[in-house]
């Protein structure tokens, strides 16, 4: 394995056919010899959290949408955090950065230990190899997240604002049509 791509962003190259993950931003909350686990940062449903999962408003405002985190266990739910508090996190994925525990009785504790958190329904995964094989085909395009990003006010315009902020090349990248072909 190369080194672990734990607290960095993917984002989806112009080569990665997969249209689960079509101009995806992916942050990696893990990364071993064992594969590879992810949440796809741009991708807010429909769906409400007070709608969605009404057992969460606790944790995130009625309004907020559920993320769509990926295409792998669509019906569980993982609540991403920035904590005040990151003990009360289950898993830190980088600093302050984490999990909320699914199964908390002390919701009035923990909701005063989070800054800011986000829901998502599903998450992304890869067996062991697998990322480092799109890697190497140049599938994905790593790089370090500002935080401002993984809890963006613009999910949807989130894949083009990282390239952009990468420099040149990535850049035009960002202004390249979804399609290419009906250009």
């Amino acid at each position: 394995m190369t080194e672990t791509l734990r607290g960095k962003l993917i984002l989806a190259g112009p080569t990665l056919k997969d249209p689960n993950f079509d101009r995806a931003v992916v942050l990696i909350t893990e990364h071993n010899d064992e594969g590879a686990m992810g949440l796809i940062l741009n991708r807010p449903s429909t769906a409400s959290v007070a709608d969605a999962v009404p057992d969460l408003i606790w944790v995130a405002e009625p309004d907020d949408s559920v993320f769509v985190g990926g295409p792998v266990a669509q019906n569980g739910v993982i609540v991403l955090a920035e904590w005040e508090d990151p003990a009360q996190a289950v898993v830190l994925v980088d600093g302050d950065l984490g999990f909320v525990p699914g199964e908390a009785e002390d919701t009035e504790g923990i909701a005063a230990a989070i800054r800011r958190s986000r829901v998502y329904a599903g998450h992304a995964g890869w067996g062991p190899g697998q990322l480092e094989d799109e890697l190497a085909e140049e599938a994905w395009i790593v790089e370090t997240p500002l935080r401002e990003e993984l809890f963006s006010a613009d999910p949807e315009g989130l894949w083009a604002t990282v390239l952009r902020r990468m420099g040149r090349e990535f850049a035009l990248l960002s202004t390249m049509p979804p399609d290419p072909s009906l250009n």
